[in-house]
């Protein structure tokens, strides 16, 4: 099979696996905090990140590291997945699965957005255009199907929203460090266990899941955080074209939809839909209108 293939078909699975997270998550919370789930999640991806440099013989590589390097693992660690999952999951606790999954969506717009003060990029009226367009989508979503333009579960509206702007902080913050991925990766988890050990410990106790609880947290270790991750960095190195494949990622809310319908039993709003197709409107309009010259 020729590299382009593979890297489609590394892309798919990544995108199926994703789309079954928003299940995953409200699995682990029916019997776990939102904290007390990341925080198995999280040790989870640690295992399987440092199995992975132990076998790719990289820890020499981790021995290394420079003071200005850890300091940057440090933030890029609170930020995510500290902050970004502690807010994520909080939402999913408030909200329904499929309002919560697209409204953290919402990442490529907050993202083109904060490369204006950050990057010092400039943005056309076109990009504003279609940024709007993105923004009518969240609010259809989150007014869940209702007609007296209030949205519902405000706080969670909120909480899934921001978490977004978190990751776009996180992501333009980390295209500055250049350092091996896994490793980056890596050392970011760490300082990540580190503060979610502080705030689980200062709040609660930590408190041994039941099977259901077990299995999702294994689960979002693995294929949110940790094995699904690589899999779209390999589709992303193998193929010619990386703007193909990152389309391909707004495949998985739609799919997403159907999970939630079949394992979490909630009934599709017909308003959750609309809201997906014009918040995905608005950011591949936003990619188009950016190419131009």
């Amino acid at each position: 099979m020729k590299k382009p293939h593979i890297s489609i078909v590394y892309a798919l699975l990544a995108i199926v696996l994703w789309s079954t997270i928003a299940v995953a998550f409200k699995i682990g919370l029916r019997n776990l905090s939102p904290v007390q789930f990341l925080f198995n999640g999280v040790l989870v991806s640690l295992i399987l990140f440092f199995a992975l440099i132990v076998f790719q013989g990289k820890l020499s590589q981790i021995r290394k590291t420079k003071p200005k390097e850890l300091a940057l693992s440090a933030l890029l660690g609170f930020l995510n997945p500290f902050l970004y999952y502690v807010v994520l999951l909080e939402a999913y606790n408030i909200l329904l699965a499929q309002i919560a999954q697209p409204l953290n969506y919402t990442w490529p717009v907050v993202l083109v957005l904060l490369s204006i003060p950050i990057l010092k990029q400039k943005i056309k009226t076109k990009n504003i255009f279609a940024i709007l367009i993105s923004f009518l989508g969240v609010v259809v979503i989150s007014m869940q199907g209702e007609t007296d333009l209030q949205i519902k579960n405000p706080i969670g509206v909120v909480l899934a929203v921001g978490s977004s702007i978190i990751w776009a902080l996180f992501w333009l913050l980390s295209v500055k460090d250049k350092r091996d991925p896994v490793i980056k990766l890596f050392m970011s988890f760490v300082f990540a266990f580190l503060f979610l050990s502080f705030y689980l410990f200062s709040i609660s106790k930590l408190i041994i899941p039941d099977l259901e609880g077990l299995f999702a947290s294994i689960y979002i270790g693995f294929f949110e955080m940790g094995f699904t991750f690589l899999l779209w960095l390999t589709a992303l190195k193998l193929s010619p074209s990386t703007d193909k494949i990152s389309n391909l990622v707004f495949i998985s809310p739609f799919l997403s939809l159907f999970w939630i319908n079949i394992f979490l039993g909630e009934a599709i709003l017909f308003s959750t839909v609309i809201g997906i197709v014009l918040l995905i409107l608005g950011i591949l309009l936003n990619r188009f209108f950016s190419r131009e010259i």
